[in-house]
């Protein structure tokens, strides 16, 4: 029985065609931020967070199809992200990549397009848009062609945040050169969610010059914390934020030291 990754895949399968088709509308925002987001974890002192914007999505529905992206960028620069992830998938997340782009307009910080990337002209339609920084799963692509892409997207002086869920897709990361690996705690497959994930795997990455960022099941000041004493430099933070009726309460319980 097909996953719901599976049947993302296969709808950017047919956005693929498309694209290569009929191309693509430049939409013109190219720009480099002053430092990048390694740079800025990396740097740090204290765990940092990722932001996200997300309308919807395939295990919660809608989240908040109202927001208007660059204001909630500006709002999400403003307590303190260190980079803005959007999402731009249309038919599971309600996201579009114009909304990159009105980020892209509002804020100086690196922004990841959180998509489901299999081709090399997203990659050059997410830059176009104004992406720092874009998203490769592991488990949607075979490893010949993540490394192809993972090369395009350096080739295009992007930063890669390459996601992982277990201990092969770790090896395989590690092995590509990966400076920013993404440790999905939501099971791609179930979309279940397990911060024990994080704890399981960074370990695997201690000895290497990488930045770890754990992705979902971020509630509260305990699950930053349980993130910090992994190793971890950064959460990415979507369903929380976007909920929040109080940013700077929720940024301010995020506010970890790392390790701690």
């Amino acid at each position: 029985m097909p996953t719901i990754l599976d049947k993302i895949i296969d709808e950017k399968k047919k956005e693929i065609i498309q694209l290569q088709e009929s191309g693509f509308s430049s939409l013109n925002r190219a720009f480099t931020p002053e430092k990048g987001l390694f740079e800025t974890v990396k740097s740090s002192e204290h765990l940092r967070v990722i932001a996200e914007i997300k309308r919807a999505s395939p295990s919660k529905g809608d989240i908040k199809t109202e927001v208007i992206p660059a204001e909630q960028a500006k709002l999400y620069e403003k307590h303190g992200a260190c980079a803005i992830s959007v999402l731009t998938d249309t038919p599971f997340f309600k996201g579009t990549m114009e909304d990159l782009a009105s980020v892209r307009e509002a804020v100086s910080l690196p922004i990841l397009c959180k998509d489901f990337i299999i081709d090399e002209i997203q990659i050059e339609r997410a830059k176009d848009a104004g992406a720092n920084v874009v998203l490769l799963i592991a488990a949607a692509l075979d490893e010949g062609r993540l490394r192809e892409l993972y090369k395009k997207a350096v080739e295009l002086g992007l930063e890669v945040l390459l996601e992982i869920h277990d201990e092969e897709e770790m090896e395989l990361a590690l092995s590509i050169g990966a400076k920013i690996i993404g440790i999905n705690n939501r099971n791609l497959k179930t979309f279940e969610v397990d911060l024990g994930t994080t704890e399981k795997l960074a370990a695997l990455a201690r000895e290497h010059d990488v930045v770890i960022i754990s992705e979902s099941g971020f509630q509260s000041r305990e699950n930053a914390e349980r993130a910090a004493a992994t190793g971890a430099g950064a959460i990415l933070v979507g369903e929380t934020l976007m909920r929040s009726e109080n940013l700077s309460k929720t940024f301010q319980s995020f506010h970890v030291k790392k390790g701690e």
